[in-house]
């Protein structure tokens, strides 16, 4: 049979759109920007690989389902080891002076500015430890440590820290530095219990741990802390995995992350040992052994994490080295530094504080509350949104985070429903399991950067003397983050670019400040020139109205998948048409001198600029807000209520006069830089 007869996968996309069913959008959304570490400013990766997104998303929503209806909060993540030790190091050199909280309010500044700079549309840019949100997050992590303790989900466990007898304290988090013990993993970041990767694993599997404080090899001391055993939510996640790769909302890489640690317990072994284990494998617990051609290592498979445990003493007792597997491990939900939410006093417990990615996470609930106090709301009114089936929650993270939000907070939200009939479909009351947006790497000229690693990444700001914000978020949603990870190459910072080469950022930012700029400004100064400076009213051309339809139908879609290179494509696409049209017919008006087919082709133009406006709004807010000012009309402009009407549907009184457009007028300016003067 040949290859003209297969059946070929389904594409929405291709279909008919016209006989798709529409999305079903919330009443009400949260949505959520990963939360960036209060010791540093902002690079080029917080903002290209989570905020823009999380703000298109947001600044949709708000046409689509009403500005009140949607909440996007993020905020500063005052506490944890990495900010005790930013803090700590600047203080031994001289180069910081103040309490730890100046140095954590410094940099939250810092952050929120930028992100004003870039026209990120936060209703609340919080801080985990500064002001009112630190009040109401402290309130959150009572209620909802004590709502475990009383489910039953909470317990206490004796684990190992790591001790600097040098120093004569415990150590935390990046206070200790050594290699991954996850198998496959070449991090040499590794920290106190959890990599650069974001790999979890108990303290004493770090391979070769030194004190950052001393450079000594620590020693490991008992602690007590709180944890919610994650092996015990493993059927509920097993369904979780389920449900969510069946949805059309959830990437594959969130679902494939999270199956990667749905896994027995595991060690592996380099094959150089086969012969040791052979000679130990009767003193290990119940196993079994797992082997492959080709491989340089063979594993051994428990059945609990216990098991894993005796076989690791053995195995270290004989001298045979080995790496973990991801598995499911209880999650730490407490600590002992000092700089921390404190943790409530719990069955005698005290002087505990919360460990930074456990409270991290139910931050957003603490800045929801916060601003919606701050609005003059009901205490529980956040419950509409966290707590609802018609409402959603959506968290853009970065991909290294997904074992956090897409494992940890999903089992601590589902703990949160009490011991009985837990489901991953919360009913109304319980806390909705949030949809994770998750992005590849943001790569910087082909590398991956990392403030701590040796590539380093371009501050966000900085950027700004390079390029106008809008055509950053441009092209930054451009990039399909959602697919791969991508390199971000900015020419002026790129030191092989050859002068005659084109600058591969400008590529969408050309698109607004070339061709729709271009098109709009003709439409006005049509309009001026042979309409009185008014707005031609009348009916659409057929063809117009239906490619315009067909577009805002597929952006829907698009927007909906969180596909925002789609929606650039998309617009790419439409904006150029809307050039072509004007050019072809307008020339036609202008050689026979027809004021009938001239007006025609303006209520044509104007109606493609005006659907322009409404699906870019969300990405180039500043050019489109400044093209609805000289348009006149209000904020209901934007209104997906109106989505398919033409301008007509705004004009009040049997005309309309347009504001006066300047000659040569840019409503997307270029950056000063990329003029030639």
């Amino acid at each position: 049979m040949g290859n003209e007869h297969r059946e070929q996968p389904f594409r929405w996309d291709k279909a008919d759109i016209f006989t798709l069913p529409r999305p079903k959008f919330p009443k009400k959304a949260v949505i959520t920007g990963g939360m960036p570490y209060g010791n540093k400013e902002l690079h080029f990766g917080h903002v290209g690989g989570v905020f823009v997104q999380a703000d298109v998303l947001a600044r949709f929503l708000r046409d689509r389902i009403g500005k009140d209806n949607v909440v996007f909060v993020s905020g500063t993540d005052c506490y944890g080891s990495p900010i005790v030790e930013s803090y700590r190091s600047l203080c031994e050199k001289g180069e910081f002076s103040g309490t730890i909280e100046d140095f954590v309010r410094k940099n939250h500044q810092s952050q929120k500015e930028t992100l004003g700079k870039y026209n990120i549309s936060l209703s609340l840019f919080a801080a985990s430890g500064l002001d009112d949100a630190k009040a109401e997050h402290e309130k959150v992590t009572e209620e909802l440590m004590e709502l475990w303790y009383k489910n039953g989900w909470m317990e206490k466990l004796v684990t190992r820290q790591f001790y600097d007898a040098k120093a004569g304290q415990f150590l935390n988090g990046r206070q200790v530095v050594g290699r991954c013990p996850v198998e496959n993993c070449n991090s040499d970041k590794g920290y106190a219990d959890e990599c650069s990767m974001g790999h979890q694993y108990m303290p004493e599997d770090l391979i070769d741990p030194k004190s950052t404080l001393t450079g000594e090899t620590p020693e490991m001391r008992d602690v007590t802390n709180w944890y919610i055993d994650l092996t015990k939510f493993q059927s509920l996640m097993d369904e979780y995995v389920d449900v969510i790769s069946q949805k059309e909302t959830v990437r594959p890489l969130v679902a494939n992350t999270i199956r990667e640690f749905m896994t027995p317990p595991m060690v592996y072994v380099k094959n150089e040992y086969t012969e040791a284990y052979e000679e130990i494998k009767a003193e290990l617990p119940d196993h079994q052994l797992n082997t492959a051609a080709n491989k340089t290592s063979f594993s051994l498979e428990f059945k609990n994490l216990s098991d894993r445990d005796k076989a690791r003493e053995v195995l270290g007792a004989h001298d045979i080295r080995f790496r973990a597997g991801k598995t499911l491990v209880p999650f730490r939900l407490t600590g002992n530094i000092e700089w921390g939410v404190p943790a409530p006093v719990i069955d005698g417990e005290e002087g505990l504080t919360i460990w930074v990615w456990p409270e991290s996470l139910w931050a957003p609930i603490s800045f929801t509350r916060t601003y919606l106090k701050q609005q003059g709301k009901d205490e529980n009114e956040w419950k509409e949104y966290w707590c609802s089936p018609d409402a959603e929650v959506y968290q853009f993270i970065g991909q290294d985070n997904i074992y956090f939000y897409g494992i940890a907070e999903m089992a601590m939200f589902m703990a949160a429903q009490g011991k009985e009939n837990l489901t991953v479909h919360p009913e109304k009351g319980q806390l909705t399991l949030p949809t994770l947006v998750a992005n590849n790497h943001i790569l910087f000229l082909n590398k991956k950067a990392s403030s701590s690693g040796a590539v380093k990444p371009p501050m966000a700001a900085d950027l700004l003397n390079y390029y106008t914000p809008e055509q950053l978020r441009a092209h930054f949603l451009s990039l399909g983050l959602g697919l791969k990870s991508v390199s971000f190459q900015p020419k002026p910072l790129n030191p092989v670019a050859n002068e005659k080469d084109p600058d591969p950022v400008l590529k969408e930012g050309k698109l607004l400040s070339n061709v729709f700029n271009r098109v709009a400004r003709s439409c006005f100064y049509t309009a001026q020139k042979y309409n009185d400076g008014k707005l031609p009213l009348g009916q659409v051309s057929e063809e117009v109205l239906k490619e315009a339809k067909e577009t805002i139908l597929r952006y829907e879609q698009y927007m909906y998948r969180f596909e925002f290179h789609s929606v650039m494509n998309l617009m790419d696409t439409y904006i150029r048409n809307a050039n072509k049209y004007w050019a072809k017919n307008i020339a036609v008006a202008e050689k026979e001198d027809s004021q009938e087919l001239r007006l025609q082709v303006l209520r044509d133009v104007f109606h493609m600029v005006r659907v322009a406006m409404v699906l870019m709004h969300p990405v180039a807010p500043e050019g489109t807000e400044l093209l609805l000012s000289y348009l006149g009309f209000d904020a209901s402009f934007w209104s997906w209520e109106k989505i398919f009407d033409g301008m007509d549907a705004f004009v009040t009184g049997e005309e309309h006069t347009l504001k006066f457009l300047e000659p040569k007028f840019d409503f997307f300016p270029m950056h000063e830089s990329q003029l030639e003067f």
